[in-house]
C-alpha cells in the first residue's frame, strides 16, 4: 500500500485501514489465545507442584526416606522447573508486536489524526449539524451506531483549541461536558473539560459564562493550577467592562451552548454562506423551465455519434451548462479507478505567484493523472470527450481522476487563469483552460455538489454523466460567473475525472465572436 499524507481525504486508503485493524484484531486475539494456553500451562504446573509440596514438606524426613521421592526431587529441579523457567519465560506477544510493526508504518500520523477531526468541523459548518448530531450519529438520511463517546468530543475540541479555533472547541467540549453530566463514563475528568471549555468560552467574549464555568471547576478542583487566578482575572475583567459601560451584571443564560450561540469566525472566503447554502441545498435560483431543454447530440453529425447521439440537458442557461448521460460506463469508470488508484496522491493548486503546484487546506481531495497510453479506455475516453465537445483534446490536460473521501471538498475556485497569474500555464504552452469537462463517476449518499455561487446553481453528482462549461468567452477574456467549488462529502464517497481543454488548437473549432463576451 502507498501511503501519502493527508490519508483522511480518501476512500481507498481509508478502506485499507479498516482491514488493517480487522486484521490487527486477529493478531490481538491470537496473543491473547496463547497468553491464555500459556497460563493454564503454568497453572496446571502450579497445581501439581502446590500437591507435590504440600506431601513433602509434612513429613520431610518420612518423604525423603523413599529414594523414588528423593530422586524425583533431584530431577525436579534439575529439569522440571527449568522448563517452567522457560515456560514462563515465553513471550507470546512477539508475534503481535512483529504484526503491529509492519503495519505501524501505513497507521494515520498526527496530522491525519487532526486532518480528520477538521472534516468534520467542515461538515459540521458546511450543513449546519450540531454537535450533538454528530455525536449520536444522527446524519440526513443516515442514522448509525457511529457514536462519539465524551473522550472523543474532548479530543475534538481540544483539536480545534490548539489550532486557536475556539468557537469549534467550544462546541465540542460543551458536548463532551453534557454527555459527562448525563452519566457517561469517561478517561477524561470534568475538571479538564472545564478548564478548556472556560477559557475558550473567554475567547468567544462570553466573561459571564466563563466566570460561571471557571466557578464550577474551582468548586470541583481547588487546588486547580489556573481556576483560581482565572476566576479572579474573568472578574475584574468583567467589572471593568461593566462600569465603563455603565451596566449591571447579567448573569449567564441558563440555555446551553450550541451552533448559533456564538458567532463563527470570518474566513477568506467571501462567499461563504452562499456557497455553503448552496451546499445544503438552499438558496438556488430557479430558471425559468421554458429557458432548460434537452436534446439529443450528436456532435454535428460525428461519424461516432450518429448511430448513438448523446443525451443532453440544460443545467443552466447562462453560462450554458449543460449535462450528458450515459457517458462512461460501469465498466470504463471501474478501469480508470483501477488505474488510478495505485497513484493517486494529495490533489494540488497551482500558485497564482509562482506557479508551483501545491497543497491546500481549500482543496481537500486526491486526485491522479492518465495518460491515453496508459490505457485503450482512456484514449476511448479523451476520443469521446473531443465528439461530444467539438474541440481538440491534443492540448488537453491528462485526464484527471479525483477521489473525495468524507469531508473532502474544493472551495471556490476558477479553472482558467486571470490576468495577475499570467505564468499558470505558461509551461504547457497551450494557452488558458477554455473548457471544463467534468465526469461523475459514483454517486455521492449525502453532500458533494458542484455550485455555482456567482448566480446560484447546484449540480448533483450522479454516476456515468458528466457536465461541461466554457471557461472563457469566445474573445478569449474568463468567464468570472464559472468560479465554481465542489462541496464538502457529508455521507459516502465522491469520485470524478475532469478534461481540462485549452485554447491551443481550437481557433476553427470555437473562432472568436464579434464582442467580449460572445
Amino acid at each position: 500500500m502507498d501511503f501519502n499524507p493527508a490519508l483522511f481525504t480518501t476512500e481507498i486508503q481509508m478502506t485499507d485501514l479498516v482491514y488493517t485493524e480487522k486484521e490487527l484484531v486477529q493478531s490481538l486475539k491470537e496473543y491473547i489465545k496463547a497468553e491464555e494456553s500459556k497460563l493454564a500451562a503454568i497453572k496446571s504446573w502450579a497445581s501439581k507442584l502446590d500437591a507435590l509440596t504440600r506431601v513433602s514438606t509434612s513429613d520431610p524426613e518420612g518423604y525423603l526416606a523413599h529414594p523414588v521421592n528423593a530422586y524425583k526431587l533431584m530431577k525436579r529441579l534439575n529439569s522440571e522447573w527449568s522448563e517452567l523457567e522457560t515456560l514462563v519465560l515465553q513471550n507470546p506477544s512477539d508475534g503481535f508486536i512483529s504484526n503491529m510493526s509492519i503495519h505501524r508504518q501505513y497507521f494515520p500520523d498526527e496530522e491525519d489524526a487532526t486532518g480528520a477531526a477538521k472534516a468534520l468541523m467542515r461538515l459540521q459548518d458546511t450543513y449546519q449539524l450540531d454537535s450533538e448530531a454528530f455525536s449520536r450519529g444522527k446524519l440526513p438520511g443516515l442514522h448509525t451506531n457511529a457514536l462519539l463517546t465524551v473522550d472523543d468530543c474532548f479530543d475534538m475540541g481540544k483539536t480545534a483549541y490548539n489550532d486557536a479555533d475556539y468557537y469549534h472547541a467550544v462546541l465540542w467540549l460543551q458536548q463532551s461536558l453534557k454527555q459527562l453530566d448525563a452519566g457517561e463514563e469517561a478517561v477524561i475528568s470534568k475538571a479538564d473539560i472545564l478548564d478548556y471549555l472556560s477559557y475558550s468560552v473567554y475567547q468567544m467574549g462570553d466573561l459571564p459564562r466563563a466566570i460561571e464555568l471557571t466557578r464550577r471547576l474551582v468548586a470541583i478542583d481547588p487546588k486547580h493550577d489556573r481556576a483560581g487566578g482565572n476566576l479572579r482575572y474573568f472578574e475584574r475583567l468583567l467589572t471593568k467592562q461593566l462600569n465603563e459601560m455603565n451596566q449591571t451584571y447579567q448573569p449567564p443564560s441558563e440555555e446551553p451552548i450550541q451552533l448559533g450561540t456564538y458567532s463563527r469566525p470570518k474566513d477568506h472566503l467571501p462567499e461563504r454562506e452562499t456557497y455553503e447554502a448552496l451546499c445544503r441545498g438552499e438558496g438556488l435560483q430557479m430558471v425559468r423551465r421554458s429557458r432548460l431543454f434537452c436534446r439529443y447530440q450528436d456532435g454535428k453529425r460525428n461519424p461516432r455519434l450518429l448511430l448513438k447521439p448523446m443525451k443532453e440537458e440544460d443545467e443552466w442557461d447562462s453560462p450554458h451548462i449543460v449535462r450528458y448521460l450515459e457517458v462512461l460506463s460501469h465498466e470504463e469508470i471501474e478501469k480508470i479507478k483501477e488505474l488510478a488508484k495505485p497513484r493517486l496522491a494529495r490533489a494540488t493548486v497551482r500558485d497564482p505567484k509562482t506557479g508551483v503546484l501545491t497543497t491546500a487546506n481549500y482543496r481537500v481531495s486526491k486526485s491522479a493523472w492518465l495518460e491515453a497510453e496508459d490505457d485503450v479506455v482512456i484514449q476511448r475516453v479523451n476520443q469521446r470527450i473531443e465528439d461530444i465537445t467539438g474541440l481538440t483534446v491534443d492540448t488537453a490536460e491528462l485526464l484527471q481522476v479525483a477521489n473525495y473521501g468524507v469531508g473532502g471538498q474544493y472551495e471556490p475556485h476558477f479553472d482558467f487563469s486571470r490576468k495577475d497569474e499570467p505564468d499558470a500555464f505558461k509551461r504547457l504552452g497551450t494557452g488558458n483552460r477554455v473548457a471544463t469537462f467534468l465526469n461523475y463517476m459514483s454517486d455521492v449518499a449525502a453532500g458533494g455538489a458542484t455550485v455555482f455561487p456567482d448566480f446560484g446553481a447546484a449540480i448533483w453528482p450522479r454516476k456515468g454523466t458528466a457536465v461541461f462549461w466554457y471557461n472563457l468567452f469566445r474573445s478569449g477574456e474568463g468567464d468570472y460567473r464559472t468560479r465554481h467549488a465542489a462541496c464538502p462529502v457529508l455521507v459516502g464517497s465522491k469520485w470524478v475525472s475532469n478534461k481540462w481543454i485549452h485554447e491551443r488548437g481550437q481557433e476553427f473549432r470555437r473562432p472568436c465572436g464579434l464582442t467580449e463576451v460572445d
